[in-house]
């Protein structure tokens, strides 16, 4: 992935964003509904959210979207983006490869990822510190983590409080390096896979059936897909029995599950809004607590 200018960025993220999202009256039998209306998009005419908004609500705009990239490209410099819609707009920012902090040997690396995300939840807009992990294409983050993670609430033109929201965001370059800390200490801590995993998913002991086999079946994946990063990245094997792994590498076990073979329910859905659920799942939130406590 090839870093892009500032303009470049900007034209991209518009590119992808090229649509504009309005509030339109709810109705049922010919009558409108007074107080709730829908949000749609100007193309498809598609529903953004599955939730009415107010009157006064004012749904944001790709402009809006651009200021908040705008104002994000001071913290990596060149960055590369990719753009995501669902229920709102996601934006990633991927630096350069010098960003890049060693976590074991030179196979097992991490990369800063930098989330933008604007949905139409009512909520403030939220720049997030991320990270790309080479050796298993995990993209996840720690939300945790003080300094990863600046809120800002949008108010009248955007634009005009940019410098305001630039300044927030000076944190996160310091952010990036408390965050690679984090990591490296949960590498150096180490704990039992199976232990780790019961703390997550439960006992299989009471058990039956269907419920039984998935159980078992998530389990050897989990265990097997471990495996092979450990192989991939120069790690000894663990002992069947004990599993002691370092708590970096039961944390992926869950989160790259998660990410990749657990199954999601509605449509197929791109590899971005698998990373979106994924952090949003409550196995990676419960991994994260437990991953952090066991490192402390």
């Amino acid at each position: 992935m090839s870093t892009q200018t500032n303009s470049s960025i900007l034209e991209t993220v518009a590119a992808e964003f090229n649509f504009g999202v309005n509030r339109f009256p709810l109705s049922f039998d010919g009558k409108q509904v007074k107080g709730f209306y829908a949000l749609l998009r100007d193309d498809t005419q598609e529903p953004v959210h599955d939730k009415s908004v107010s009157a006064d609500y004012q749904p944001h705009t790709t402009d809006d979207v651009l200021a908040l990239v705008e104002s994000a490209q001071d913290v990596f410099g060149e960055c590369s983006p990719r753009c995501h819609f669902r229920k709102g707009h996601y934006v990633d920012l991927a630096p350069t490869k010098d960003e890049r902090i060693a976590i074991y040997g030179t196979k097992d690396n991490i990369f800063p990822r930098l989330q933008i995300s604007a949905g139409y939840n009512g909520t403030s807009f939220h720049f997030s510190l991320g990270w790309f992990r080479d050796l298993c294409r995990n993209m996840s983050m720690l939300r945790s983590v003080r300094g990863t993670s600046v809120s800002f609430r949008h108010n009248g033109n955007l634009r005009d409080n940019l410098e305001q929201l630039k300044s927030q965001l000076t944190g996160l370059r310091e952010g990036w390096e408390t965050l690679g800390e984090t990591v490296q200490r949960m590498e150096s801590s180490r704990t039992s896979l199976a232990s780790f995993l019961t703390s997550i998913y439960g006992e299989p002991t009471e058990l039956t059936g269907s419920a039984l086999t998935r159980h078992t079946n998530r389990t050897e994946t989990i265990m097997r897909r471990v495996l092979d990063e450990q192989a991939r990245s120069g790690r000894p094997a663990f002992n069947m029995g004990s599993e002691d792994v370092s708590v970096w590498e039961a944390y992926n076990a869950v989160q790259g599950f998660t990410q990749h073979k657990k199954s999601v329910r509605g449509a197929a859905t791109t590899m971005f809004d698998r990373e979106l659920k994924a952090v949003e799942s409550p196995e990676v939130k419960a991994a994260e607590r437990l991953a952090l406590t066991l490192s402390a």
